[in-house]
């Protein structure tokens, strides 16, 4: 008698309505852990790093920076991905950049213990960023890039990534002090620790 527990589930897509609602939650996630870096002053790697970077240096909206940084990679997301990932990835960016904005119209901190900041907001992050991987979405122009350089080129995106995170941590020495820095880098893995345990091809059906 055959196992039926061997027997493959068929594979149901995700309704127009679900990604619609995984994409709302996935980013208020994040921005809800993006206003908490911020609050506490910390920063994180890929294109939110940066945009961190500039909001911290010029002191404009880390929102409207995000997603002007964003734009040049839709390109990229076309060619690689298609229109469906790029028309949800500039939602997801687009609503991640309100949502930053509005959420201390609702919500601030008197107090904020920088390393509690740093390690819980990642931690808030990184499930924002599964809800939005598993409906196909993204927020990162940084990955978009290193895929389409790996696809293109060769070169392995997970180097690349890791080199653009460098870079931006090295960068971040001129504007956070060492101890802010430090949970940053140790928030930073906490967010690629959950990513790596939580999203990998093949564990899920849908």
């Amino acid at each position: 008698m055959d196992n039926i527990d061997n027997i493959p589930e068929p594979r149901i897509s995700h309704t127009w309505v679900e990604d619609v609602l995984a994409i709302l939650m996935g980013t208020l996630m994040v921005s809800f852990g993006v206003m908490m870096l911020r609050q506490s002053g910390a920063l994180t790697g890929s294109t939110a790093g940066l945009a961190f970077l500039v909001h911290y240096l010029t002191h404009y909206s880390f929102g409207a920076v995000f997603f002007v940084i964003n734009l040049p990679f839709y390109y990229l997301a076309i060619r690689r991905m298609g229109w469906a990932f790029t028309i949800k990835t500039f939602s997801a960016v687009a609503l991640v950049s309100v949502f930053t904005s509005l959420h201390p119209l609702f919500a601030h901190f008197d107090h904020l213990e920088p390393f509690y900041a740093v390690l819980f907001g990642n931690v808030i992050m990184g499930m924002g960023f599964i809800v939005l991987f598993r409906h196909k979405a993204s927020l990162g122009g940084m990955n978009i890039l290193a895929l389409y350089l790996q696809d293109k080129y060769g070169i392995r995106a997970g180097k690349l990534q890791m080199g653009v995170d460098f870079v931006i941590v090295l960068a971040s020495l001129f504007v956070v002090s060492i101890p802010m820095l430090i949970a940053s880098i140790l928030g930073a893995f906490v967010l690629n620790l959950i990513i790596a345990m939580n999203h990998r091809p093949g564990r899920y059906r849908v």
